[in-house]
């Protein structure tokens, strides 16, 4: 329409060319007459001032409008750059240590954008979280002025992608009430500065809150796949109604899978585990050392060994570090430790397994009977558990929160639970299941008889953790000493979490006549171990025994997992090899 162009009207159109061949005023095939022409002309003059006063009032209103607003916060927000300024008297934030005295400070933080919640176009509510389950709410809301926060910047905050990781620069004030969405519920931030240092995508392939809740599936096997997308188990009615995904997902999307507060809880009492392990034997003098990985024969002269090249010959990887922390003993350290990986050649796609895991290892000098080393061992596992109870309590918490638990029970100091194979089989016999009325002494246990086993002490003895000793000879290695009194069982013993073992080990054998004939009447090949035999030809070596305990499953029973594979950094299995 001319009303709406500020450009000047087009030209007057050609009579000769645009007029109907039929004028009212003249006849068919004559042309227009004059009187036409002229009342055509006096039109388009009409619709060309019309368009000129149009134009014109345009702009008038253009000149007169005011100019776009500017963006006075443009400077604080956006993407980190190296020319990015931060206040230099801000104090860089730990939540974990957040207080009054912060109150009304200007301080840094450098986080996740866990959720973002737009409250109209003036303000935006921001859950940051710098590390685990640490989170706290930060406020961008625009002013008046538009310093230093303008609405241009409440949109740009509001559409960051959540894991997007950002810094920021705020005031700490106190809430209104308190923030129940996040751990630090009682100090805010109020946002002055938000720079972009890391974008999220758009679509994550896990979300937190996915990653945080209990792992649906545990298979190794591709979940199937429904009209593109992955079945996953929906939170029990009354839950939030987040998807819980399999272990598959987890470990395909492994970055999401460690952001989980659950995930870091775990790592972190894996971690104090470590810690009061060696703390303990540090105490009772024991020397650290690290044993190889890679060894030129099977360290237990089994199959279920990983073979690999090497130059012109072939290695194993190493199923324990036993020979090594008996090499440390014969070479006159009366006490060591040790804490690796070993690896298991083993087709065992179980919750309970992996094929590579971490080993704690203890080996130490025999004064007068092997026990003493039983009581090491049980001692420090003693001290990792109650040091569990008072150093991880809140990640214990946290771990509860997403697996539910009972509270890990131990003995009583000075009623511990030890009780010898045969008489583990006879209570089993006695007072356990129908199926294991007739389980005999000369023979190992299953799985399920452990499990039954482990209720059965439970009951009895109101406790977790218990002491199998004097193992049958026929389930245990060429190394196993004898038992004087009764060669047909061993000094040897296993430890057990929850009716689950997580320790084997017991006393060496150290004169090399006897351990060559216990390597011929278990079946192998002596030359396999000439190297073995040989250090206890050497020279002398005194008595000796240890034992080595799976941190992995230490974790995960005294936490009641449904998986050890969620107490390792990066489980290892029969078909999982990455990431």
């Amino acid at each position: 329409m001319a009303e709406a162009s500020s450009n000047p009207a087009p030209p007057a159109a050609d009579p000769a060319v645009d007029s109907p061949a039929v004028d009212a005023e003249g006849a068919e095939g004559e042309g227009p007459s004059k009187k036409a022409l002229k009342k055509a002309e006096a039109k388009a003059k009409k619709e060309a001032e019309k368009a000129r006063r149009a134009a014109e009032r345009a702009a008038t209103a253009a000149a007169s409008a005011p100019p776009p607003a500017e963006d006075l916060a443009k400077d604080n927000y956006g993407q980190e750059t190296h020319e990015t300024k931060l206040s230099d008297d801000a104090t860089k934030l730990n939540l974990k240590t957040i207080g009054e005295e912060h109150l009304g400070k200007t301080v840094q933080l450098r986080a996740w954008i866990q959720n973002s919640r737009m409250q109209g176009a003036k303000m935006v509510f921001v859950e940051l979280r710098p590390e685990g389950n640490w989170t706290i709410q930060g406020i961008v809301a625009a002013n008046q002025e538009g310093a230093p926060v303008s609405k241009q910047m409440v949109k740009y905050c509001g559409a960051i992608t959540p894991e997007s990781f950002v810094v920021v620069e705020a005031v700490v004030q106190k809430p209104l009430e308190p923030v129940k969405s996040c751990k630090v519920s009682h100090y805010e931030l109020h946002i002055t500065k938000l720079y972009l240092h890391a974008k999220a995508p758009e679509m994550l392939g896990m979300t937190l809150a996915a990653s945080n809740r209990p792992v649906a599936n545990f298979s190794d096997e591709s979940a199937p796949v429904e009209e593109g997308v992955e079945k996953l188990s929906i939170a029990p009615a009354g839950e939030t109604a987040v998807p819980a995904a399999s272990m598959l997902t987890h470990l395909d999307c492994i970055v999401m899978h460690k952001r989980a507060p659950v995930q870091q809880a775990i790592a972190d009492i894996r971690i104090a585990v470590k810690d009061l392990f060696r703390e303990f034997l540090k105490s009772k003098g024991f020397k650290e050392f690290e044993a190889p990985c890679l060894i030129g024969a099977a360290s237990e002269g089994g199959a279920n060994v990983f073979r690999l090249p090497y130059f012109n010959t072939e290695a194993f990887l190493a199923q324990s570090p036993q020979f090594y922390k008996q090499i440390e003993i014969a070479g006159g350290r009366k006490r060591v430790m040790c804490i690796g990986p070993v690896f298991r050649a083993e087709q065992s796609n179980t919750p309970r397994h992996m094929t590579e895991f971490t080993g704690l290892d203890i080996e130490m000098e025999i004064d007068q009977s092997y026990e003493e080393v039983r009581e090491m061992l049980e001692s420090v596992l003693l001290h990792i558990f109650r040091g569990i109870r008072e150093r991880c309590a809140e990640e214990v918490e946290l771990v509860r929160s997403v697996y539910p638990s009972e509270e890990f029970l131990l003995p009583e100091p000075g009623k511990e639970v030890r009780l010898t194979f045969a008489e583990g089989q006879k209570l089993l016999r006695e007072e356990g299941p129908e199926e294991y009325r007739n389980v005999r002494d000369d023979e190992d246990m299953s799985t399920p008889q452990e499990k039954a086993l482990g209720a059965l002490i439970k009951k009895k003895f109101n406790t977790d953790f218990y002491v199998l000793d004097k193992f049958p000879e026929s389930a245990r290695p060429f190394y196993a000493k004898a038992d004087e009194r009764d060669p047909s069982v061993t000094n040897a013993y296993d430890f057990f979490m929850r009716g689950q073992e997580i320790l084997s080990g017991g006393q060496r054998i150290n004169d090399p006549d006897e351990l060559e004939a216990r390597i011929r009447q278990k079946g192998i090949d002596p030359q396999s171990l000439k190297e073995y035999v040989d250090i206890f030809r050497q020279a002398g070596v005194p008595a000796h025994g240890g034992g080595g305990i799976g941190l992995d499953r230490v974790v995960a029973w005294y936490l009641q997992l449904p998986s050890v594979h969620l107490a390792a950094y990066y489980p290892r299995t029969p078909k999982r090899l990455t990431p």
